[in-house]
């Protein structure tokens, strides 16, 4: 039980520290000896526990994004039995807040969690696509469902349209998450006391953007 434990807590602990030096040098910038440097293991820990940086990559991926895929994705398909039983059409805006308010929380109460965003963030703007080629393997059946949940909720609009349109909504979230948005309304010199939530303000924006008029 101790040996498990152990193995465990030195897990956690190079899990943590990839996290955060990915974030700050993105995967293809950081070595495995500077993480194993901030776990406090030795290299061998690394190919004990994940085979690979890659593996470690993996790891990282299976850690924050199955429990949280696991929630959007019930609470996604919750809303589409729902609308089934009741024979109606799902709302957009419940569709977009099932997949975004998880996230949004998970920045905000899961330590590490920022720099693990953060780390997706830099991948996406990576010249090496192997983080974004992982991210997107463990996000394609999590974004296929909200894609079929938005086409139930938007059963008019041409398929391309409504692709385009994620992505263009999707851009907005992951600005949302990436920024600094307190930094940038002091740099406007705006004070940030609207009584409407970040989370609210987002949705309302991008539900807008879904379902406006189209020709």
């Amino acid at each position: 039980m101790n040996d498990r434990v152990s193995d465990d807590s030195t897990k956690d602990r190079i899990l943590d520290a990839a996290e955060s030096i990915f974030a700050e040098k993105g995967f293809k910038g950081s070595s495995v000896r500077a993480i194993t440097e901030k776990a406090g293991v030795n290299i061998a820990a690394v190919n004990y526990h994940f085979s690979s940086k890659t593996g470690l990559l993996e790891a990282i991926c299976d850690r924050r994004l199955i429990p949280l895929n696991k929630l959007r994705s019930e609470r996604i398909k919750g809303i589409l039995s729902e609308a089934e039983k009741s024979k109606t059409t799902p709302r957009t805006k419940e569709v977009l807040r099932a997949f975004i308010e998880p996230t949004m929380k998970l920045k905000e109460t899961e330590p590490g969690a920022k720099d693990f965003i953060a780390f997706i963030g830099r991948a996406f703007n990576d010249p090496d696509g192997t983080a974004r080629d992982v991210f997107l393997k463990f996000m394609k059946p999590m974004a296929e469902l909200l894609y079929r949940a938005l086409s139930a909720a938007l059963p008019d609009m041409p398929k391309e349209l409504l692709f385009w349109r994620l992505q263009f909504a999707m851009g907005a979230f992951g600005h949302t998450m990436q920024g600094d948005m307190t930094g940038a309304l002091k740099a406007f010199g705006i004070e940030a006391d609207t009584k409407v939530s970040p989370l609210e303000m987002l949705l309302d924006f991008m539900t807008a953007g879904m379902e406006s008029t189209y020709k």
